[in-house]
């Protein structure tokens, strides 16, 4: 069962402060702020939501679909997509326009400071859902039975949501880093269309003043508003009711940046599976903690065995 995901491909450059950004920045001189934050490490990475979001859902035996938009620098990244034999036919390059760059520096409690140039993904809207259900059933390839759309450029996350759910593909709407290019009735229009909806716990807040409901209201427009929370967990709203998802600690806290896009992995394969959102959760919840150990959003490599060994350690039974 396949799983069409739309969103960013990004090269991410990773550098490390090891210092607190807030020994840095003066509140009362935020009006004039200039600061430098000397990084004595930097590494070049493969990211962007929908890479990443689709590396973790190939981990466990998932059918990925990425569906996007790169530059001319992309070589790299599709060699790397085409090693790892995930479907890359729907990413669209275009010669005249790098790929997306996240500039990403961490401080030594994880907060993180983040430069992002878009690229060819402002240019997302040129790629169409319905190309990819005509082209996947022509070539006899599994329909994409559910969907997501993460951070992308903004009319390509628009027309998306809407072509998702003109081909009756239910899908997860994660605004993520994009909400913000959204006003309040942009977003419940999004929500409305939406099947299921995944924030993290900052996103939630943020997404209640700009449509000034609560998110327990929201929750009642989706059949299922995941907020993720960290090191605390995740709560899961479906059905009128809440379902707390608790943490799996992690061995060691290396890198936080992509440990949200391995909880939608673990989200979309729950729903390939057809489990509960008890099981699903937490799956999504383990996912995270195994990608934090590890630099950099695509470097951790567990086997799906592996992967459902530390699951039963942790929960003490079988996904």
């Amino acid at each position: 069962m396949a799983s069409l995901i739309c969103g960013s491909i990004a090269y991410d450059t990773i550098m490390n402060f090891e210092g607190k950004f807030a020994d840095q920045i003066l509140p009362e001189q935020i009006h004039i702020l200039n600061v430098a934050f000397l990084v004595p490490t930097m590494r070049r990475e493969f990211g962007g939501c929908a890479g990443n979001i689709a590396y973790n859902l190939h981990l466990l035996g998932g059918d990925p679909i990425i569906m996007a938009t790169v530059g001319g620098d992309a070589k790299p990244y599709m060699d790397h997509l085409k090693k790892l034999r995930i479907d890359a036919s729907h990413i669209r390059q275009l010669e005249n326009a790098f790929t997306a760059q996240a500039m990403i520096t961490t401080d030594q409690t994880n907060n993180q400071i983040t430069a992002f140039h878009p690229g060819a993904m402002s240019e997302s809207h040129l790629n169409e859902v319905a190309t990819v259900v005509t082209e996947r059933s022509k070539n006899a390839k599994g329909a994409a039975k559910f969907g997501i759309v993460a951070p992308d450029g903004r009319q390509g996350m628009w027309e998306h949501c809407h072509q998702l759910a003109d081909a009756n593909i239910p899908f997860i709407f994660d605004p993520g880093q994009g909400l913000p290019m959204f006003d309040g009735s942009e977003l419940l229009e999004l929500v409305e269309i939406a099947s299921y909806l995944a924030v993290n716990d900052y996103e939630g807040e943020m997404l209640s003043k700009k449509t000034g409901l609560e998110l327990s209201k929201i929750a009642e427009r989706v059949k299922a508003l995941i907020v993720t929370k960290g090191a605390q967990g995740a709560e899961i709203y479906t059905d009128g009711k809440c379902i707390s998802i608790p943490p799996v600690p992690a061995a060691q806290v290396i890198d936080p940046t992509g440990c949200g896009d391995a909880f939608r992995g673990g989200l979309l394969f729950g729903l390939e599976s057809g489990m509960d959102w008890e099981t699903t959760g937490r799956l999504a919840s383990l996912m995270g903690s195994i990608k934090i150990t590890h630099q950099g959003p695509q470097n951790h490599q567990p086997s799906k065995t592996q992967i459902a060994d530390q699951f039963k350690s942790a929960f003490g039974f079988n996904f």
